[in-house]
This record gives structure tokens, C-alpha cells and sequence, in this order.
């Protein structure tokens, strides 16, 4: 089976969708589980609340793994027949990777230092979850442009 320079480059722009914001993703995880882990070690019942506040980093591996997802699809890899893509056609889907690789990275680490100190708010005054949520939730619009960025790239390549 022969590769061609620009099938490499499609597979590394898929491999490079999933990797960088799954990354980010578990580090902004990890940040709201260690406060959460804190704040349930005095007050267990908060779990279900500041469970929400962990999830919330966890969108951005899911955009980069969706865009891994059209990459593949779009070059073949998933079908089994990978179609052959010239050098610049390898390229360009490795440029349209870019967009949902390094927002979703950085947000997903933004997003989780923000929801972490949402853990803080939910210690101290729980009737005020969702505006945890909400600056959270604000981080999470730019995680969103990238992974549309991404998409419309991805599908405005010709092959």
C-alpha cells in the first residue's frame, strides 16, 4: 500500500483535531475534579452540582474528536479506502485542523480554571450555581467558532 505525502498530512490533521483538544480537555477536567474533590470531602451532597461544573472542560475533546471524525470520513480512512489527496490537499485539511486544535486546547484549560473557581462559588453560596455555569459557559463560545471554523474548512476542500 502506497501513502502519498498528502494522505500523511490528512492523517496527521485528524490525529492533530483529536490530540490537542482531548489534552486540554483533561487538564481543565482534572483542575474543577481537584477542587470538586475538596469541596465534596466536607459536603457530599454537592457531588450531582460540581459534577456539572467538571463537565463542562470535557466539550472540547468531543469537538476535536467530531472534527477527527469528518477528516477521516472526508479522506476515506473510515471506509477503508483512503482516497489519494495531492500534497496541498494534505495540507489544507492539516490548516483546517488548526482551528479546533488550538482554541479547543487552550479553552478547554481557560474553561476549567474558570469552572474550578465555580467550585468556589458553589462552596459558598450553592443557590448561585448557574452563574457558575454561565462564566463557564462563556469560555466554551470560542471552543464553539473553532470547531465550526474547523468544520466548514474541512467540508470547503475539494478532493
Amino acid at each position: 500500500m502506497d501513502i502519498t505525502l498528502g494522505q500523511v498530512f490528512g492523517l496527521a490533521a485528524a490525529a492533530i483535531a483529536i490530540a490537542f483538544p482531548g489534552i486540554g480537555s483533561a487538564i481543565g477536567v482534572g483542575l474543577v475534579g481537584e477542587s470538586a474533590s475538596g469541596l465534596i470531602s466536607e459536603d457530599p451532597d454537592k457531588f450531582g452540582q460540581s459534577l456539572l461544573l467538571q463537565a463542562l472542560p470535557g466539550t472540547q475533546g468531543i469537538y476535536g474528536l467530531l472534527t477527527g471524525f469528518i477528516i477521516m470520513s472526508k479522506i476515506g480512512l473510515l471506509g477503508g479506502n483512503m482516497v489519494p489527496l495531492t500534497t496541498w490537499q494534505g495540507l489544507l485539511f492539516l490548516g483546517a485542523a488548526l482551528p479546533v486544535s488550538i482554541v479547543g486546547w487552550f479553552s478547554a484549560i481557560a474553561q476549567g480554571r474558570v469552572a474550578a473557581s465555580g467550585v468556589g462559588i458553589l462552596a459558598k453560596r450553592p443557590q448561585e450555581l448557574a452563574k457558575a455555569l454561565t462564566y463557564a459557559a462563556m469560555v466554551e463560545t470560542y471552543a464553539v467558532l473553532s470547531l465550526l471554523g474547523s468544520v466548514l474548512l474541512v467540508f470547503g476542500i475539494r478532493i
